[in-house]
């Protein structure tokens, strides 16, 4: 991290918690203008605690939050909502409001006022409107729009107070995939493109991957880690973090993957390419051990395989598969009973791979080429 006077947003030697008695301590985080700090971890363990604490809903038990050089209790209400916008999971109180008028209120927050708007206030509000797609209902009653659309009126509204920073605790809730990717492109635009410093918290840390600048993991025991997302989003940190037991996180793909099956593979899969990928997960889901090979170690489906295979047989990087690695796979050809080929293409590197169909074929072995759930789930019966 650098020298944290640089940064435009930070804390210092934090401590949040309730009645007296801290939860978390000792948190330090800083981001720069105009990029994206992202808070991850299981739930209950103080995100949405720290958020409250960084935008003067609650206050610290220790340290101080400094907001462009300036400890934020010493910004008055109206400064300090100049500066920042909040967007909370809790439900908004309106009475016969429509979308544009909560909307509209962004223009003024934290005073008693909305009346009449201005003709920039207007333009300012249409524009917030159409940045999140919900110009078409605009006019309707916001007591009665879905919790994704209530959310997206939420980000519009803290939009249209034209902040300098903008924390949103978990926005992505109760939001489609589509929308999730809308909202996030918003964010990252404000970030990239307006200079806008943003400050959320996210559940879905494949989509924290891709937009952050800073992650910081809180982690249930109280432990706090901060860096990129080059530092933060390995294998090893990721499963600790959530305490993953059965099954794994694959932080190269943003996959999740299911506990593999363990015992005496009889399920040969052909795999590479990518090819391979949904045969070993129907494998895994109709309780069925098997191997995989052969699969060069750079291949995108190999952490996969890994994750779900009781033995994969691999090759280095960019070589020609060896015959080293093809004898190594005929024994695991030997202790199954069916070999799946998941039909990737025959090519220089992996030429050896005919040769080993032909070897299975030769020990006859029960050939399958991509078979369906019928044909995996009757082999789960044979071999049960």
């Amino acid at each position: 991290m650098e020298e944290e006077k640089e940064f435009y947003f930070k804390t210092q030697n934090l401590s949040v918690g309730y009645n007296r008695k801290p939860i978390l301590e000792n948190i330090s985080l800083g981001v720069y203008k105009g990029q994206i700090l992202t808070l991850i971890g299981p739930n209950g363990s103080g995100k949405s605690t720290i958020l409250k604490n960084l935008i003067r809903e609650m206050n610290p038990l220790g340290g101080v939050v400094v907001l462009e050089g300036k400890d934020i209790n010493n910004y008055s209400s109206k400064d300090f909502a100049k500066q920042m916008s909040v967007v909370l999971t809790e439900k908004v109180k309106t009475e016969l409001l429509t979308c544009r008028d909560v909307v509209a209120m962004g223009r003024y927050p934290y005073t008693n006022y909305f009346g009449k708007l201005t003709p920039e206030d207007e333009r300012i509000v249409d524009e917030s409107l159409e940045s999140v797609a919900a110009l078409d209902i605009a006019e309707k009653d916001f007591s009665q729009i879905s919790d994704g659309q209530r959310q997206r009126i939420m980000l519009a509204r803290a939009i249209c107070q034209k902040p300098q920073i903008i924390v949103l605790d978990e926005p992505t809730s109760f939001l489609d995939i589509r929308h999730k990717i809308e909202l996030l492109d918003i964010l990252q635009n404000m970030a990239v493109k307006e200079n806008v410093t943003v400050v959320l918290s996210l559940h879905e840390i494949e989509l924290a991957n891709r937009i952050s600048d800073w992650v910081m993991c809180v982690r249930a025991d109280g432990k706090i880690l901060y860096g990129t997302p080059d530092e933060i989003f390995q294998d090893e940190i990721i499963r600790e973090l959530y305490d993953i037991k059965n099954g794994s996180y694959n932080c190269l793909y943003g996959s999740t993957e299911l506990e593999k099956k363990t015992g005496t593979p009889k399920v040969f899969v052909a795999g590479g390419g990518g090819f391979g990928v949904s045969v070993y997960r129907r494998l895994q889901h109709f309780e069925i051990p098997f191997s995989a090979g052969i699969i060069a170690q750079n291949d995108c489906e190999y952490t996969i395989a890994e994750s779900l295979a009781v033995k994969v047989i691999s090759e280095k990087p960019f070589e020609i598969f060896s015959g080293k690695s093809l004898e190594m796979a005929k024994k695991y050809v030997d202790i199954a009973d069916y070999y799946i080929d998941a039909g990737c293409p025959y090519g220089i590197v992996n030429e050896k791979m005919k040769e080993l169909r032909q070897y299975a074929l030769k020990n006859n072995k029960i050939i399958l080429d991509k078979p369906d759930d019928y044909n995996l789930r009757q082999i789960g019966e044979n071999i049960g």
